[in-house]
């Protein structure tokens, strides 16, 4: 694809603002209390809602000539919610123990991102310009989720921290990637998509301290009751997003080959929070 076609055509946001974060963040929580909330009161019909949502959300946003926030977050809350029913799925279905589930699924996850690699030579978010990348880029958005869940769950239950040390130890994990990027030049790459897998347990770890109940280190609210939040602010911030175009997705002021992540900026400045094409 020529250049001046390439940030036309880009079916992700345009730059990686805090807005980004935070969406990702409240989906990651939004799912796991979704997921929990249905399949304990109907486990056909979480799975129904989990697969027919997923495909529903796919078929619209691979329709999209690019990108649109309502579409785009759309397919992020239904793979947080199928990605949780699919960890979940096989840890109680099969009995699977979560230390094995995570390293399957850690496993699963880097294969797709070195498939990825080896056919279209980055791994950036911004060359997402391409059917084929876009089905690998949304490939690894469910496997980063189904990871994410697994080694959540395995923190909270089988090393016995429960969700609040959970908590505080992948929020520590994450300022790995943040000040790899910030002091040492790590990858721009490389940090987005650290942060990226990342925040999933943190999410869901803070989905489950509000929803569980205390016996098992939550605060009891309940799955429903922080689906419905979640679910209700979710929609409020998408909605703004998609008014305010506050998610990075005003590009159409600079011409490509002028635009301003067309060429990596120093680790040091604040626009080299975005990360690059290759």
């Amino acid at each position: 694809m020529k250049t001046s076609d390439k940030y036309a055509a880009a079916k992700v946001p345009a730059q990686i603002t805090a807005m980004f974060w935070g969406l990702k963040l409240l989906t990651t929580g939004m799912g796991e209390a979704m997921s929990d909330f249905m399949g304990d009161h109907s486990v056909p019909i979480a799975g129904a809602v989990g697969v027919l949502g997923l495909a529903l959300a796919l078929w619209l946003q691979l329709r999209q000539s690019r990108y649109w926030a309502p579409c785009y977050w759309f397919v992020v809350m239904m793979i947080a919610i199928f990605g949780t029913m699919t960890a979940d799925a096989i840890h109680d279905g099969l009995s699977i123990p979560y230390p094995l589930t995570t390293a399957g699924f850690g496993l699963i996850t880097a294969a797709i991102f070195f498939t990825w690699y080896r056919t279209e030579g980055t791994l950036s978010i911004h060359s997402i310009d391409t059917r084929r990348r876009e089905l690998y880029y949304w490939a690894a958005v469910y496997a980063t989720f189904a990871f994410g869940t697994a080694a959540g769950d395995m923190t909270a239950a089988s090393l016995n921290l429960g969700y609040g040390h959970s908590i505080l130890l992948f929020a520590a994990i994450i300022l790995i990637p943040a000040i790899g990027w910030w002091r040492f030049g790590m990858n721009w790459i490389a940090a987005f998509w650290f942060a990226y897998i990342v925040t999933r347990p943190i999410g869901a770890s803070f989905a489950d301290w509000f929803s569980k109940p205390p016996a098992t280190s939550g605060l009891g609210l309940g799955d429903g009751a922080v689906s419905g939040v979640t679910l209700v602010v979710f929609i409020a911030l998408v909605t703004y997003v998609t008014v305010t175009k506050h998610d990075g997705s005003v590009i159409d002021a600079h011409p490509p080959h002028a635009h301003p992540l067309a060429h990596p900026p120093a680790p040091h400045s604040t626009a080299a929070l975005t990360p690059e094409t290759e």
